[in-house]
């Protein structure tokens, strides 16, 4: 399995417009069918800058996939948020490849 995270730090102005933009952008990005699920966390560290920072994790089958999302989606995707929010986020991209998940041997934890 391969992760495609997206860390954005959102002015706090505009967050709760952003997140309610930000939950029909993650639909369409898997609605491009590259992606099998998506997380959205809020990353709890305070930054100099300000904002609230938070990532969206999708998971792909394939780097594969990813690849054909930049390739045919990421760009029409991108500018939609990049023309209603572009001067107050700041974004940046990663691929993770997942080695292994562990769990508790212990049901009750």
């Amino acid at each position: 399995m391969y992760i495609y995270n997206v860390t954005i730090n959102i002015e706090d102005e505009v967050k709760q417009e952003w997140l309610t933009w930000l939950e029909g952008h993650i639909l369409d990005v898997l609605n491009t069918g590259k992606f099998i699920s998506a997380k959205l966390t809020e990353v709890l560290v305070e930054e100099e800058m300000g904002g609230t920072t938070y990532s969206v994790q999708y998971t792909a089958k394939t780097k594969e996939d990813i690849q054909k999302y930049y390739q045919e989606d990421a760009a029409r995707l991108r500018n939609d948020g990049m023309k209603k929010f572009g001067d107050k986020m700041v974004a940046f991209r990663t691929e993770l490849r997942l080695i292994n998940e562990f769990y508790p041997t212990n049901a009750n934890n």
